[in-house]
């Protein structure tokens, strides 16, 4: 199971995009304070459905002490100021990806102290950078690809029958 991390998310409908991706996938979601929005926020419910009682959600007052609950956890730190690409890493099972607020990113601080562990999406030199929620589900669908897709499912049944469905 893959850990999504969101430090200081201020915007409600990307921090629900998200929480339905990890409701998605199986993946555990990890905020940390302060957050611009309240938990109970209309924008934050409607952009995560009716999906909520599917995902796993934790919250810390500081990255610090998300880092001391999970001692011998991985982290990834997504980051415009990258030097690695996100598909250069090797991610494993359990490992945690870290994502800024929308405004400023990651603090400089935290890239500083695990620069060796700062990856960058590619993107166009002209552009300032990706939407917050694309950028968690371009990075947790590659490290379930490296991961052959552990414990999703493709129905093929189901897939079939939608193609019924359609032909009608």
């Amino acid at each position: 199971m893959f850990n999504i991390v969101l430090v200081e998310p201020e915007i409600p409908q990307n921090a629900g995009n998200i929480a339905r991706t990890c409701a998605a996938t199986g993946t555990r979601l990890h905020m940390i304070r302060p957050l611009g929005f309240e938990v109970t926020d209309k924008y934050l419910k409607r952009a995560g459905l009716d999906y909520w009682h599917l995902v796993e959600i934790f919250y810390y007052d500081s990255f610090d002490e998300l880092a001391a609950q999970n001692p011998d956890a991985r982290f990834f730190f997504f980051t415009t100021k990258g030097r690695k690409r996100h598909s250069d890493a090797q991610f494993k099972d359990g490992d945690f990806l870290v994502f800024g607020k929308e405004t400023k990113g990651l603090p400089e601080e935290l890239l500083m102290k695990h620069e060796g562990e700062c990856l960058r999406i590619p993107m166009f030199s002209e552009a300032r950078s990706l939407n917050l929620g694309n950028s968690a589900a371009i990075a947790l669908y590659e490290a379930l690809r490296q991961n052959d897709y552990p414990n999703l499912t493709f129905e093929g049944e189901l897939h079939e029958h939608s193609w019924a469905e359609l032909k009608k």
